[in-house]
């Protein structure tokens, strides 16, 4: 088991990560080499030669190996990105780039996501080298610039480039899973990612006849844009069910009593009260208007004008959520991908998974975990083009009233140093399992 001083050592790495501003504006506004120097400074302490790798100056990424005891298993990826999303001073109680530690709870932006984790992993390579363990099979560490964006410097830049590194990898953990879930009537739950939605960021351009602010005109491109969106945002998609969520819903179904008819999931989902919000947004595709720009004068009727969309596919939804696409935006507004990442889909029941599974129950034995789907993405859609098999699996152990899904790119983020401690002997055991 890890030791003490690891238990310090990840509030402490959690707190100077935090300090290390790398806020990610997107458009490459960005400097993550500070907390990359950082991190692999405290790696190479542990005995690793971690490596230094940009594909733009100051996007900096880092990849370390471990080298297992057995050379015919296969390798597991251990990851995490070191950007956060931007943060306004005035709306926190605490100055977001502080770090500072009050009261058994460390706060500041990436406190949860994901410089926790990174702190988590750092930890734990540092205890093993104090104590000399070497895991089963090769764990390959990597920190990663770029996720809050494109991850074309991070992720994305890391499996085009430089695949070698990642050798033997087939399957790989990050954030984004194993923490607790608190239903409202007692019971804990731990909820592990085998799944992701797709990213579909669009870009929606409507053109018409430009002209004067006071004139009739049938060809206006804002109206044609407002009733594009309008169709989008109020339209109604289908359910559909991955492997994933229909383990989710049968694991949820058993544990509350409740018979899993998946043939009306919305009324299942509201038997399942509070739980049910585990998987309510990847039942089905979606697509939310987020952005808008048209005109430049208020009494000018602009040629042009364009709206962002938010869209989010399920494995093996994607064909779907193109034709709805071209049907609703109908002849008038083209649509194009501003980003575009695949659907990811991994089993439940595989060997990785179940020691997953038996690392949280050992240290959380009241806890109930359970499969779920991401509604968003994470760096394992691009490290899936090198074939390898992504989970969400940062585990906290949290009290209850604690909303960590709301301090996601929320105000005043934060963990508690005890949920710090328990994700580390939660990591450090399914490590020496993996």
């Amino acid at each position: 088991m890890a030791d003490e001083r690891a238990m310090d050592e990840v509030v402490t790495f959690t707190s100077d990560l935090i300090r290390i501003d790398t806020t990610n504006r997107g458009g490459g506004d960005c400097q993550e080499r500070p907390a990359a120097e950082y991190a692999a400074a405290r790696l190479a302490e542990a005995g690793l030669e971690p490596v230094l790798l940009e594909r733009t100056p100051g996007r900096t990424n880092v990849v370390a190996r471990l080298k297992g005891t057995d050379p015919s298993a296969d390798a597991l990826l251990v990851h995490g990105h070191l950007d956060v999303v931007p943060a306004e001073a005035a709306d926190w109680s605490v100055h977001p780039f502080s770090g500072e530690v009050r009261d058994g709870v460390v706060w500041g932006r990436g406190a949860v996501d994901m410089k926790n984790m990174d702190a988590m992993i750092l930890a734990v390579v540092r205890a093993w080298a104090r104590e000399g363990v070497r895991p089963r099979r090769d764990i390959v560490v990597a920190f990663t610039a770029d996720e809050e964006a494109s991850a074309e410097d991070g992720s994305g830049f890391l499996a085009d480039r430089h695949a070698h590194l990642f050798e033997g990898c087939t399957e790989g953990v990050s954030e984004s899973g194993a923490f607790t879930f608190h239903d409202g009537d007692g019971r804990q739950l731990y909820p592990i990612a085998a799944g992701e939605r797709g990213t579909a960021w669009l870009k929606l351009t409507a053109r018409g006849r430009a002209g004067h602010g006071s004139k009739v005109n049938r060809e206006n491109a804002v109206t044609r844009l407002a009733a594009a969106i309008t169709r989008i945002g109020e339209h109604q998609w289908p359910l559909r069910l991955t492997p994933t969520v229909r383990a989710a819903l049968g694991e949820l179904a058993a544990l509350y009593g409740i018979e899993s008819d998946l043939s009306d999931v919305d009324t299942l989902l509201d038997q399942l009260g509070t739980a049910g919000k585990l998987v309510e947004a990847t039942v089905r595709n979606s697509a939310n208007p987020t952005m808008l720009d048209a005109g430049y004068k208020v009494n000018v009727i602009p040629g042009e004008a364009v709206a962002h969309v938010d869209g989010r596919f399920l494995s093996g939804a994607e064909d779907e959520f193109r034709a709805t696409m071209d049907r609703l935006t109908g002849p008038d507004v083209d649509w194009e991908f501003a980003h575009h990442e695949v659907a990811l889909q991994a089993p439940v029941e595989s060997p990785t998974y179940l020691r997953m599974r038996a690392a949280v129950e050992e240290f959380a034995p009241e806890g109930h975990v359970v499969p779920y789907c991401m509604s968003g993405g994470t760096d394992a859609k691009q490290f899936s083009r090198l074939g390898i098999t992504g989970y969400g699996f940062a585990p906290l152990k949290l009290p209850e009233g604690f909303d960590y899904q709301a301090l996601f790119h929320g105000v005043d983020e934060r963990v508690p140093v005890e949920a710090l401690r328990f994700g580390v002997r939660v990591l450090d055991r399914f490590l020496r399992t993996a």
